[in-house]
């Protein structure tokens, strides 16, 4: 009984920390106007010209603040799940507003961590980054196609269009 008691607050323990952390981290930038189709292909090129600057197929995903698809394109011979991959990665960093590397590295380092498993959109793979102009999130990018550590580079790339 008394480990069972201690089992239970060592976890309500655990997932508050775990809350606490996301919420703020989560709230470090708010929200923007939503990215524009310009802004949305300037990102998308300047992430497909370090994609194919390094010999990698990709596929990229622009979302808006929400989550909504903006802009795809799929550059030839990528793999096919990528078309899927690429929106949900910009999705999840637009959503939760960080990149998807701190969820691949949280569940990397397992225990709490993996708690982020069970939220729906969570997509704990490196790809993902958000847009941020003039300290607002207009949107995220994600890309999928190569390695995760590709894709994280090729995402950065993009992402620094909109400096």
């Amino acid at each position: 009984m008394r480990s069972t008691l201690k089992l239970a607050v060592q976890t309500t323990i655990a997932a508050l920390l775990l809350t606490s952390a996301f919420q703020v981290s989560a709230q470090a930038l708010p929200y923007g106007i939503p990215i524009s189709s310009d802004n949305a292909k300037k990102v998308s090129a300047a992430a497909l010209t370090e994609a194919v600057k390094n010999k990698w197929t990709m596929a990229v995903a622009i979302t808006d603040p929400a989550g909504v698809l903006v802009y795809f394109e799929r550059m030839d011979g990528t793999q096919n799940a990528a078309q899927d991959m690429a929106p949900a990665k910009a999705r999840s960093a637009a959503m939760f507003k960080r990149a998807t590397k701190a969820f691949q590295d949280d569940v990397a380092a397992a225990g709490v961590g993996l708690r982020y498993l069970s939220l729906p959109g969570v997509v704990a793979a490196e790809g993902g980054v958000p847009l941020v102009i003039e300290g607002r999130i207009v949107g995220a990018i994600g890309v999928s196609g190569g390695s995760y550590a590709q894709d994280g580079q090729v995402a950065v790339a993009g992402a620094a269009a909109l400096k």
